[in-house]
């Protein structure tokens, strides 16, 4: 379930990388969700690192959803405080508020399931 789940969240930031090149509503410069080249790069080496760490032992998997979680989590607070209403965080990412909500969401989300799946592993054994 782990390695599935960290594949799965690979692949979706990996399209969302990718999708971000394509001039799209969703994903890229003046869409609901801002990003620039460093926002879609941010996007496409996590998902090439959850995508690595899926193939590995479950509990690896589990690390790197804990630890993408929480780089998600700071993220949000950066954004919130540095760039309430959107613009480019330390110069490197474009974000908005839309980008704000969805990286609380993906962090909690990624930190949650990630407890969650440890826990009911260690109740399995």
């Amino acid at each position: 379930m782990t390695k599935k789940l960290t594949l799965i969240f690979g692949t979706i930031f990996l399209l969302v990388g990718f999708l971000g090149f394509v001039p799209n509503p969703i994903v890229g410069n003046g869409a609901i969700f801002s990003a620039d080249v460093g926002h879609d790069m941010v996007h496409i080496l996590t998902g090439i690192v959850l995508l690595a760490f899926g193939f590995l032992k479950p509990q690896s998997s589990i690390k790197a959803l804990k630890v993408f979680g929480v780089f998600y989590l700071i993220l949000t607070v950066f954004g919130f405080i540095l760039v309430p209403t959107g613009g480019s965080l330390f110069g490197l990412i474009l974000l908005n508020s839309a980008d704000h909500f969805l990286n609380l969401v993906i962090g909690v989300l990624l930190v949650i399931l990630a407890y969650a799946i440890e826990k009911k592993e260690k109740v399995g054994r």
